[in-house]
């Protein structure tokens, strides 16, 4: 179900993560505030969820506010850019966080193996979960609204499910996921993580879109 480069052995996870952690604290020292959200930078629980839950929801929200910036005022053709026929779009991508966020609501919400996925799932988010020929066919022609208001509703139902939930919940394992035993924090947090991968690359692809201009990043 996953693209290879979104699918992480048990190994690379964990070094992964590790590697996403460092390069966020480096860059946090020359980067503001970026978000109208006071506090934004001030990573722990959050009222409305439990202490754990609450902790992962303010490291998706870091997270999300740092790649919100990376798209904003993109133009529908700088989101259908593609840099060559092997590539993924930016608007792709974006489709894609979402149809993440939704395949992981399907396994820890609703308890949906990811082999037995609804038929409505596939349908609305097969191609951007799989990227690829399917995603470059039929996901274009889209403003950043459109992509925005996505993942906007998905996070939104993402938050009132965690609400619903406790610590442990969070922390139960699932023995037969396959990267080995894994609790649902470690899938929402690789959900977290995975953001930062795809941010790294919609910010390159930003870069190469035809008149871009440069920044210091």
């Amino acid at each position: 179900m996953f693209p290879s480069e979104c699918a992480p052995s048990r190994r690379n996870f964990l070094k992964t993560a590790a590697f996403s952690a460092g390069v966020s604290a480096i860059s946090l020292s020359s980067q503001p505030a970026f978000s109208e959200d006071a506090e934004i930078n001030v990573i722990g629980p959050k009222k409305g969820y439990s202490p754990q839950i609450g902790t992962l929801v303010s490291m998706m929200t870091w997270m999300r506010s740092a790649m919100l910036r990376s798209v904003k005022g993109m133009l529908p053709k700088d989101l259908d850019y593609l840099i060559d026929d092997k590539a993924n779009t930016i608007g792709s991508l974006l489709m894609h966080l979402a149809a993440t966020d939704r395949i992981y609501q399907i396994n820890t919400f609703e308890g949906n193996a990811l082999k037995e996925l609804p038929a409505s799932y596939k349908e609305k988010w097969g191609a951007a979960m799989e990227l690829g020929d399917a995603a470059r066919k039929t996901i274009k022609g889209h403003d950043l609204e459109y992509y925005l208001n996505l993942l906007k509703e998905v996070r939104e139902q993402t938050f009132a499910e965690f609400r619903k939930r406790d610590d442990n919940w969070l922390l139960a394992v699932d023995k037969e996921w396959g990267w080995g035993p894994t609790n649902n924090y470690c899938k929402w947090f690789h959900v977290c993580e995975h953001e930062s991968n795809h941010n790294g690359q919609i910010k390159f692809l930003r870069k190469r879109v035809p008149g871009a201009k440069g920044d210091s990043e």
